[in-house]
């Protein structure tokens, strides 16, 4: 979730980039001492002697399967390998579900109405699709200035009173039975009717003729069915079955008609409770009821000639009874929940397709891509070309060799290859071939009917599951720290990947309803933000590099990738909002250190004063960041001034700007004043940072350790009394920095503690900025609103294929951001004003066209 800039240390990075995670060498027995471990059948006299022995030999052979095994694993497991087994299954998956969709039916609408499963006792999941769950303003906007008619038994009734309880939730059924029931909403001119017709027979057939003939009264939408009441009144005999199919045969041509220009639900006949019938229903079987179903089917739809002209079948609620029915106070009619399912549903066949909800993916066509997608499309596309061309003519001529400096790198295994190999000419198009494949599988995944999408469900096993099989791998990958020295790289390298993979899946889980859950994930960002702060300050105060080069290294390694995807995805800057919340802080920092008069360490051992001027900078940011915090009227007036405004504005708003930046305000500044504090507690030597040993005198260490797990546990009791997140995100920005600085202290204290490290969770870390980006297309889908599925019908080996393409591909896409970044960000100072002068120009165009097609959308409209 963070670039590595905002944490890297400069007195730890001097050489700490290493493979990752790299596993120790092979072990053999004979190294072990194994072989001559004590033989555990030793004589009953000496038992302590020789069950000491034994627990000796078999720790030892312990010890020797846990190597062995990591060295199995790494052995035949490189992320290279990896890589090319994620691209063959993203090339298997997509033609696999291509195809189903071709032959067996890749309708969404279909999905939704026809099959699902329940989520827990109440949340319906459709089929391959999410389903919106329509607050009234919506339902209202959707259906306004439109008639809906509901026609049939008492039933279709009970689904009436549901679904008008979307548009007005006040509404209550009022008792009348057998009779016509008219709703209207003056405010959005909606008129939702409820036509009592208990059997299909003539009569009906006369009211469809006359919605043709007269198209004033003709309803726009037609919800029907009836089946009960034939079952009923003729005992549920043959005849009475043979009848029913004659009079559907009558009304079938009527209700295609009315399809050709509206839209025609019949509503099938959901299960009863046989056991909870009354004597005058006890001929109303569920065997009857699949009777009727199957005529229902094989009737409508019958003329081949007019596919247009379709009645859709309403079968989901069918399904959901099946699970709730016995649950019916009569044994006829459904339970309210199961109700409020089928009216759902139903809303979301009608109104997706109007409102194009985010997370209601049933019932959407596809959007025609934007003009700047297409522009977007154009550039890879031409990027291919030029790289097939040179390939072709053979043409290497080799850049002058850049070596990436340490500080502004993502650590990883590439690194040294990376910085030791010279680019040549194709090297670039190239690394733009492979983003422009990787942004087509984005596409695929989150703007494409190409792969399915589910919408989330919390569970508490859910979250902490994962969350205990992630930390147990962790510790299996336990290795010795190169360094011991608080906050070394490869620590916060650890501290940022095993963050990142609690929010990954604190986000897949849906924890953000579990108020407790989400208290402490709002610390775990706030930390990254600090470890912004603490990162840059200390390379500022350290090295003193405030050059122009540095500064566009760390803009272009943030902002590249967030850049593509918001001209192939087609949405806003601030939708990825972590990224300019770090870049506008990471501008701060630079400004603040920057700004005259510009103090460093050099300077500042020189006099004390010099350190007492470096903390009037942090009051003075203080100040500054407290301002804003308590003027959002100005602070809404500065970032609404455009172009600003497009980087900071979702929704045509900037209040979510607003709310992230105001939310974990001051982790920055912790971050900086502890950079500051220790940096000039290690130049005096108040820190003993050796191997082993403690970082402050016994008696210091365990009183901060105890006032630190004190700290937690506080904070723990506290988040888990919390009544709502308005009130607790009210206090968020004041405490987290006690808990940022209790983990550090807990972590760091004991010598042991220090010389140890996760090489698991560093590897993570390494590309944590990647990571969370990715997965809003995916991993997650419809913009983090859902489920990514590439193997349906199997939740956990989904899980597994798509995370496991997940991370591929964030690595890749690290390896290409690093590519990149040396031939985008040349040392030469002429040239790089030439090409941020080049970028300006661009992005101003960009600006401007975006305008544009705004302006053309609004005047549409």
């Amino acid at each position: 979730m963070m670039e590595d800039e905002k944490h890297m240390q400069v007195v730890a990075v001097a050489a700490s980039e290493k493979p990752a995670p790299a596993m120790p060498h092979a072990t053999t027995v004979a190294e072990f001492g194994v072989v001559d471990a004590p033989v555990c059948s030793a004589p009953y006299g000496s038992a302590a002697s020789h069950l000491s022995a034994c627990c000796h030999g078999g720790a030892k052979m312990a010890f020797l399967a846990y190597s062995l095994g990591k060295r199995e694993i790494n052995q035949y497991f490189s992320i290279k390998n990896a890589k090319l087994l994620s691209v063959a299954a993203v090339i298997l998956l997509t033609l696999f579900h291509t195809v189903s969709r071709y032959y067996g039916g890749g309708d969404t609408c279909e999905w939704l109405l026809s099959s699902g499963r329940y989520l827990g006792e109440t949340v319906w999941q459709p089929y391959g699709c999410m389903m919106h769950k329509y607050k009234n303003t919506e339902a209202k906007t959707c259906l306004a200035e439109k008639r809906v008619a509901f026609v049939g038994d008492s039933r279709i009734q009970q689904l009436f009173y549901s679904y008008i309880q979307i548009i007005n939730p006040a509404q209550r059924a009022d008792g009348r039975k057998h009779e016509n029931i008219l709703f209207e909403d003056r405010s959005a001119s909606v008129n939702v009717d409820f036509l009592w017709y208990a059997e299909v027979n003539n009569s009906l057939k006369e009211r469809l003729i006359s919605w043709r003939k007269d198209p004033s009264i003709k309803p726009d939408v037609v919800i029907i069915g009836a089946a009960t009441w034939s079952i009923k009144l003729h005992g549920g005999s043959s005849e009475a079955l043979q009848q029913y199919r004659a009079n559907l045969t009558a009304i079938s041509l009527p209700l295609e008609q009315l399809a050709e220009d509206g839209e025609v639900y019949w509503v099938l006949q959901d299960p009863v409770h046989e056991e909870g019938l009354s004597d005058n229903r006890k001929m109303i079987t569920n065997e009857q009821l699949e009777l009727y179903n199957k005529v229902v089917l094989s009737t409508l739809n019958s003329n081949k000639k007019n596919s247009k002209a379709r009645v859709r079948f309403l079968g989901a609620s069918r399904q959901a009874a099946m699970e709730t029915i016995t649950q019916s106070a009569d044994g006829l009619h459904l339970p309210e929940s199961t109700r409020n399912v089928a009216a759902m549903v139903l809303m979301n066949a009608v109104c997706n397709k109007v409102l194009r909800p985010i997370d209601g993916s049933c019932c959407q066509a596809l959007p025609a891509p934007s003009l700047l997608q297409k522009l977007t499309a154009c550039v890879f596309l031409g990027s291919a070309l030029v790289f097939l061309v040179l390939h072709a003519l053979g043409h290497n001529r080799s850049w002058k060799s850049r070596p990436t400096p340490p500080d502004v790198e993502s650590g990883e295994e590439k690194k040294p290859a990376t910085a030791a190999s010279p680019l040549n000419h194709k090297a670039p198009f190239q690394a733009l071939c492979k983003m422009g494949l990787i942004m087509v599988y984005f596409y695929l995944c989150d703007r494409a009917n190409v792969f399915m999408k589910e919408q989330k469900f919390y569970t508490h096993s859910t979250f902490f599951i994962p969350l205990i099989y992630m930390f147990v791998l962790g510790i299996f990958y336990s290795e010795n720290s190169k360094e011991t020295k608080l906050l070394n790289r490869e620590q916060t390298d650890e501290w940022k990947g095993w963050m990142q993979l609690v929010i990954l899946i604190y986000h897949i889980s849906g924890a953000s309803v579990f108020i407790p859950v989400y208290m402490h994930v709002r610390v775990l960002v706030a930390a990254y933000l600090f470890q912004t702060g603490y990162g840059h300050f200390s390379f500022f105060w350290l090295k003193g590099d405030f050059g122009l080069y540095r500064v566009c290294q760390v803009l272009f390694r943030l902002n590249f990738l967030v850049v593509v995807l918001c001209l192939v995805m087609d949405r806003p800057y601030q939708f990825y909002y972590f990224v300019p919340l770090v870049t506008f802080w990471f501008v701060v920092i630079y400004a603040t250190m920057a700004m005259w008069p510009q103090i460093l360490q050099k300077k500042a051992n020189g006099s004390g004063m010099w350190h007492v001027g470096i903390l009037v900078k942090l009051l003075g940011l203080l100040l500054f960041i407290c301002f804003f915090a308590y003027s959002q009227g100005l602070f809404e007036n500065i970032f609404s001034v455009w172009p600003i405004s497009k980087l900071f504005e979702l929704n045509g708003s900037i209040h979510e700007w607003w709310f992230r930046w105001k939310l974990d305000r001051f982790a920055i500044i912790h971050g900086m004043l502890f950079a500051f504090v220790y940096l000039v507690l290690q130049k005096c030597q108040g820190l003993s940072e050796e191997k082993g040993e403690p970082l402050f005198s016994t008696r210091i260490s365990n009183i901060l350790l105890l006032i630190s797990v004190f700290s937690f546990m506080t904070y723990s009791i506290w988040a888990s009394s919390c009544k709502n997140k308005t009130e607790c995100n009210e206090l968020h920005p004041y405490i987290s920095g006690l808990q940022i600085l209790a983990f550090i202290l807990i972590r760091n204290i004991p010598g042991y503690s220090r010389s140890l490290y996760s090489s698991f969770f560093a590897w993570f870390g390494k590309i944590s900025l990647e990571l969370f980006i990715c997965q809003y297309h995916i991993w997650l889908a419809a913009d983090t609103k859902g489920i990514l599925v590439l193997i349906p019908g199997n939740p956990s080996l989904n899980i597994i294929i798509s995370t496991f393409i997940f991370v591929c591909v964030a690595h890749e896409i690290s390896v290409i951001t690093n590519d990149l970044a040396q031939v985008a960000i040349p040392k030469d100072g002429g040239a790089l004003l030439r090409r941020l002068l080049a970028a300006g120009v661009f992005t101003l165009g960009l600006l401007l066209v975006s305008r544009s097609v705004e302006g053309n959308q609004g005047g549409g409209h």
